[in-house]
């Protein structure tokens, strides 16, 4: 693994416990109103499966923090500089000098329709090893939370063994460990997926997964991970809401219904919600409603984590369309 400097960003507070910590690859994204192919203007930010989750978490008041490798490039100082910009703490992320930040660029194809093309082999955040696991749980005491999904592990033996040593490593502190199974098809089969996630339940309190990805960890579905000790799975529907199994209850709740503008992030932005709630104390209904509520915010907006609210934002979704708050 390459070493680096750690990138000396200011931590969210001293002694503050961190609610949550995350782990992973955020690239820089390019966004195009069309087709690639003809050309046209391009919008610069970030993204990243964790690092989404991570802002929403921090949009609600939430102390969240990201570790994962950036470049030591312009893009790298857009991924710190904006995730500072939303409160995340990453005082854990490590500086490669050799390796380039990753880059995704995304383009609306037809209406709500997206497609993401990566470009992120030999990238700086697929070197994420269990080094810089093991300084990120170290910084400012463990977790409440730690949370983790399957693209990390898909992107190679260094970040795979970062994702096992993190989820062993975090029930040995005593924090919860919540795994969003976030399949990538074109980063690995699913016979690949289903042997190393599968390996993860033991450690697992928290299961998330869309219907389609549940088989992939849990041949055996909701019923086969609460038996391989999971503590609570909960999956999503997509449009038709999601459901959970928590403690011996079942709880289901539709979506939130809103115009759809892009789909991109709303499974990040569910993850979010559900953690919020789940940090609260709410009874398993309650998670999920949060959970809808940020899902529903996402798929109104652009952008991968952009339109995500603010916690005095959370009752928009309750005002009358074309209503104007004064």
């Amino acid at each position: 693994m390459t070493g680096g400097p750690r990138n000396g960003g200011t931590p969210t507070g001293g002694e503050t416990t961190t609610d949550v910590l995350t782990l992973g690859e955020t690239m820089a994204s390019l966004h195009g109103s069309g087709p690639l192919r003809l050309g046209g203007d391009l919008a610069l930010s970030i993204a990243g499966a964790e690092a989404n989750v991570a802002i929403g978490l921090a949009r609600l008041g939430h102390t969240a923090r990201w570790a994962g490798v950036v470049g030591a490039d312009e893009l790298g100082a857009l991924v710190l500089r904006t995730l500072r910009a939303e409160a995340v703490d990453v005082s854990s992320v490590r500086i490669d000098p050799e390796r380039p930040t990753g880059l995704l660029i995304q383009e609306n194809r037809i209406g709500d329709v997206a497609r993401v093309h990566y470009y992120r082999s030999g990238s700086a955040g697929s070197m994420l090893g269990t080094a810089d696991v093991t300084a990120a749980l170290a910084a400012g005491g463990p977790p409440r939370i730690l949370h983790v999904t399957g693209i990390t592990p898909a992107l190679g033996p260094e970040p795979r063994a970062a994702v096992e040593h993190a989820v062993r490593r975090a029930r040995e502190l005593g924090a919860r460990v919540c795994l969003d199974v976030n399949h990538r098809a074109r980063l690995w089969d699913t016979a690949e997926a289903s042997a190393v996630l599968g390996r993860l339940l033991p450690y697992v309190d928290v299961l998330i997964a869309s219907h389609d990805e549940l088989p992939i960890v849990a041949p055996g579905g909701a019923a086969g991970a609460l038996d391989a000790g999971v503590g609570e799975v909960v999956v999503k529907h997509g449009a038709a809401g999601a459901e959970v199994w928590a403690g011996g209850e079942h709880a289901a709740l539709p979506a939130r219904r809103v115009p759809v503008r892009s789909t991109v992030g709303a499974g990040d932005a569910f993850v979010a919600g559900y953690l919020s709630g789940l940090l609260e104390g709410l009874p398993p209904a309650g998670r999920l409603e949060r959970g809808v509520t940020l899902g529903a915010f996402a798929v109104a907006t652009h952008g991968d984590w952009h339109g995500l609210p603010s916690r005095e934002e959370l009752g928009l979704l309750s005002l009358a369309a074309g209503e104007t708050v004064r």
